[in-house]
């Protein structure tokens, strides 16, 4: 018994351990490895914003304290809401599309919005994205629609302009989305599809004229400081629910229908400072949901209604700068004032017999220029056609002098334009099944490897590092990593990329693209080339000789014609590439067969000058 309660004594804190531990709760799910990278990358495309000058590879992103300016949040190792305020300043009302790139407003010029969003929009699991005054700028990318199931999309106080992405109607789950204080332009896309939309806040733009399509669910709709031109549209009195109307700051014209203060649920109404005219409907009733109406700084004429004038003790309504009856001297114009404003703002001006005789005349010379310009694309199509004819004799000389397995197999492609970053140009037509030649971006290489995902890596020795990847139409290829100094880049580099459109031949692993990015703002200026290749789905000559199920089936004519085939390739590398690609790598593992045991070289050597360490973007 007294042992018994010595070993209790010796055993009795490691008991009150295990018991901590078990009642310990815990912790929220740590990130995966790809989305911690993704994070890391945002730090850095958001050029370190103060706000996340404290991540680092060993940060828990899960267990990040929310603040005001950040707020992380992960269920199952995903991230599903992302909330960064930063503190830069907003665009000012005479801010224009041409940004300057200053520090204290915007991002850098060497920030890319496709970049950016082609690596966010790999938060597949996001519902909350808020990016508030973080100085983005650019046009909104149609990729946005890849946050299938975003329901919150906050992305105020930035630079970005252009129209908003129609992409912004497929986000099936949104529930709100506030764009303010931006630069966007032009006609709203449709969002009568949204049906969980209940907040649309799209103020201080310069969208317009017309008014946009509104899903009946909304709640809140804010358009104040736009320039919407239009009339207040039928169509919003299906909009039931609406709780707050705000469209005061644009150039809206015309009456205010009477629907607008009976809509059931309405709380706040504000038309101030446009161009709505007339007077309005003594008798019309307001709902009891109204609490304020201002309708200040209009063309208004006539009587305040009863419900919204001062015998209204439960709601607030401003009415000034009107020409409504009975007005004091101060906050009332003359009802002349009104209809002479009113006149200049919405009908056309009166043209004289002057201004008619000069639209005569202009449209005759239209006429006369019209005739000029179809006579000039006439001759400019018949010089296309002579040149096109030309072409195709001059290729067909070309090909009398190749073999006759050869002259099915390659095309001269003109030079690229080696510093594009866009999407893929087609240079020629498909040959014998090959794609067109492509320039790829960025963008659609790091898609194409999942950002380069360390599972994607097959080899990497001194021709760089080789990825496999997909393309968007779902094809597979390779993807080889190559870095270059770039003071050799203008003066060596040339010839090789010229190359690379002509190693496209039945008897080689094809080039099928290629991306290449200059670093101008790194130290060691290096140049990054990105090589696609074609994927051969079948194994290696090495394979099927030492397999003797396989060996079987090489019977000697396949193997006649897979040596010719080898010799064909190298003879292509060697006379038909200018200039020709001589010491490759050629041994049985680079021997690859195709589906239909055709001899492909892969392994070639392209001549890179001054080819340094592969590294992993």
């Amino acid at each position: 018994m007294k042992n018994c309660l010595v070993s209790l004594y010796y055993l009795f804190p490691a008991i009150v351990a295990i018991i901590l531990v078990l009642l310990t709760p815990i912790p929220s799910a740590q990130l995966t490895t790809s989305e911690n990278r993704i994070l890391l990358q945002v730090q850095k495309l958001l050029e370190y914003p103060q706000v996340l000058q404290g991540w680092t590879n060993l940060t828990n992103f899960c267990s990040l304290p929310p603040s005001p300016s950040l707020k992380i949040v992960c269920s199952k190792g995903h991230v599903t809401e992302l909330i960064i305020i930063g503190n830069k300043s907003t665009p000012s009302s005479h801010t224009t599309q041409l940004v300057s790139w200053n520090s204290s407003e915007t991002l850098s010029e060497r920030f890319s919005i496709e970049s950016f969003f082609t690596v966010l929009t790999k938060l597949s699991n996001l519902r909350v994205l808020s990016l508030v005054s973080l100085g983005l700028w650019g046009p909104l990318p149609s990729k946005i629609d890849r946050f299938w199931s975003l329901e919150v999309l906050n992305i105020s106080s930035n630079f970005i302009y252009g129209e908003i992405s129609s992409s912004v109607s497929s986000l099936k789950y949104l529930r709100s989305l506030v764009l303010v204080e931006n630069l966007f332009n032009g006609s709203v896309p449709d969002l009568g599809r949204l049906a969980s939309l209940e907040e649309l806040n799209l103020g201080g733009n310069k969208l317009g004229p017309e008014f946009p399509s509104l899903s009946k669910n909304l709640l809140r709709v804010i358009l104040r400081n736009n320039s919407l031109r239009c009339r207040i549209p039928p169509q919003l009195m299906h909009v039931y629910k609406l709780q707050l109307f705000d469209i005061s700051s644009n150039e809206i014209f015309g009456n205010i229908p009477s629907f607008v203060f009976s809509l059931p649920f309405l709380e706040h109404l504000n038309l101030a400072e446009n161009q709505l005219s007339g007077s309005l409907s003594v008798n019309v009733s307001c709902s009891s949901s109204l609490k304020f109406v201002d309708i200040s700084h209009n063309l208004l004429v006539g009587k305040l209604p009863s419900c919204i004038g001062s015998k209204a003790s439960n709601r607030t309504t401003l009415y000034s700068g009107n020409c409504l009856s009975p007005r004091s001297l101060s906050d009332q114009h003359p009802t002349s004032y009104c209809q002479k404003v009113e006149a200049l703002a919405v009908k056309p001006p009166l043209r004289s017999q002057k201004k008619g005789s000069v639209m005569q005349l202009g449209l005759i010379l239209g006429i006369i220029g019209g005739v000029v310009g179809i006579a000039g694309l006439l001759v400019l199509f018949i010089l296309c056609i002579f040149r096109k004819s030309k072409a195709e004799k001059a290729d067909n000389n070309y090909d009398k002098d190749i073999s006759v397995a050869d002259k099915f197999s390659v095309r001269a492609y003109p030079r690229p334009n080696i510093n594009a970053r866009c999407v893929p140009l087609p240079m020629r037509q498909p040959v014998l099944g090959f794609p067109p030649y492509c320039i790829f971006s960025l963008e659609e290489i790091e898609d194409a490897t999942n950002n380069f995902d360390p599972s994607n890596l097959i080899v990497e020795g001194s021709q760089g590092q080789l990825y496999k990847g997909w393309l968007i139409d779902g094809s597979m290829v390779m993807v080889n990593h190559v870095k270059l100094k770039q003071k050799s880049l203008q003066k060596n580099s040339i010839q090789s990329l010229k190359v690379l459109p002509c190693l496209r031949h039945r008897h080689l692993v094809s080039v099928l693209g290629h991306c290449l990015i200059t670093h101008q703002d790194r130290p060691q200026m290096i140049s990054t080339i990105f090589i696609v290749f074609e994927h051969v789905s079948n194994v290696s000559l090495r394979d099927y000789l030492a397999d003797r199920r396989k060996k079987e089936m090489l019977k000697w004519p396949q193997r006649m014609a897979l040596s010719i085939g080898i010799a064909r390739g190298i003879q292509f590398l060697h006379m038909r590439v200018n200039p020709g690609i001589f010491g490759n790598n050629i041994k049985i593992e680079n021997i690859l067969l195709d589906d239909s045991l055709n001899a492909k070289v892969s392994g070639y050597s392209i001549p890179w000058p001054s080819k340094v360490r592969a590294e992993h973007m």
